[in-house]
């Protein structure tokens, strides 16, 4: 089990006399939800209508509590508390959980699904499952994924229309070696940076730019100073809603039937809010001047075709995994 450092939340959490991210009470239960985004997010929003079932369902006997914008920690800290039981659930990007649990590294490999309908065929399929349940033993169960689109490049000076014009830019990446080694591959310098500390990272230069999805792009503001967006959309990483297996074993199968319908339906609903967000999003950064463009997109797939071929010689498991996807038909 990886866990780096007891953040200090968990200190907070034993001393207020509660343990497994809830609070239990006559009444019955609260369950501590923390994430990263914005109240306006879409992902947000539906962790909200997850709530709400889940209070419908039960009865009004479980409740959440939501603390977005990081007020607990990053992604990496609210996944350490959930495996120490300090939190209750969590959200976070499939390439966080890398570290955690290598399954996850199959969504960072850029290109791996062929278009929307072959994406969520296997997110909602067998291999889908499969590898929520890859984070069982190191004490995170897997409810469900939430839609994060694609993500695609956004710079502040330099315009990008072919692989060469990564080269010698700094890309900001989520913490995962996947990540890491697309930018590589495509002749950029991949640099880690947590989500909040990104706009002011951008701002001093620290960076040249980043990749993620149009709604990102859009509320984290941070087109307000990159103003070329490349729509190459080379991975489609989604997130993920998770549980501590420490509550998630300590509640009655009829509790985690609640959770888990209640979650289910979160997931529809966020779909729906997620392409009326991303339609939003590239109005909104277009009229606002930033520059957007389509890409030949086989020219980027050339480019790391050598990245997949080293996961499949180097992380077998991994290679197994994306060959089973590409055969997946929806």
């Amino acid at each position: 089990m990886r866990i780096s450092t007891l953040p200090r939340l968990l200190l907070g959490c034993l001393l207020a006399g509660f343990w497994g991210g809830c609070m239990r009470s006559e009444s019955g239960v609260t369950i501590k939800l923390a994430h990263g985004l914005d109240q306006t997010h879409p992902v947000h929003l539906a962790m909200v209508r997850f709530g709400e079932r889940l209070a419908e369902k039960s009865g009004g006997t479980m409740r959440v509590d939501l603390y977005s914008g990081g007020q607990l920690g990053t992604e990496r800290e609210c996944l350490e508390l959930l495996q120490l039981g300090g939190l209750g659930m969590t959200k976070v990007s499939s390439s966080v959980l890398e570290s955690f649990a290598p399954a996850f590294r199959v969504f960072g490999l850029p290109y791996l699904f062929r278009d929307e309908a072959h994406r969520w065929a296997v997110l909602e399929g067998e291999i889908g499952r499969e590898i929520l349940a890859a984070a069982e033993p190191v004490l995170l169960h897997g409810l469900c994924y939430y839609d994060a689109g694609t993500r695609s490049f956004y710079t502040v000076h330099t315009a990008v229309h072919t692989p060469a014009d990564l080269r010698s830019l700094k890309i900001r990446v989520q913490e995962s070696p996947t990540a890491m080694a697309m930018v590589r591959a495509l002749g950029g310098s991949p640099t880690p940076i947590a989500w909040g500390e990104l706009y002011t990272a951008l701002q001093q230069g620290v960076v040249d730019g980043a990749e993620n999805n149009p709604p990102s792009l859009h509320l984290s503001r941070h087109y307000e100073l990159c103003r070329h967006y490349i729509l190459d959309e080379h991975t489609a990483v989604p997130d993920v809603l998770l549980i501590s297996r420490h509550l998630w074993q300590n509640l009655t199968s009829q509790q985690q039937q609640w959770v888990q319908e209640a979650a289910d339906e979160s997931a529809a609903y966020q779909r729906e809010l997620w392409a009326a967000a991303t339609a939003d999003a590239l109005t909104a950064i277009a009229a606002a001047g930033v520059e957007i463009s389509t890409p030949d997109k086989a020219a980027f797939r050339a480019e790391v075709r050598a990245l997949h071929e080293e996961v499949r010689r180097t992380q077998p498991p991994v290679g197994a995994l994306a060959r089973r996807i590409a055969e997946v038909i929806p």
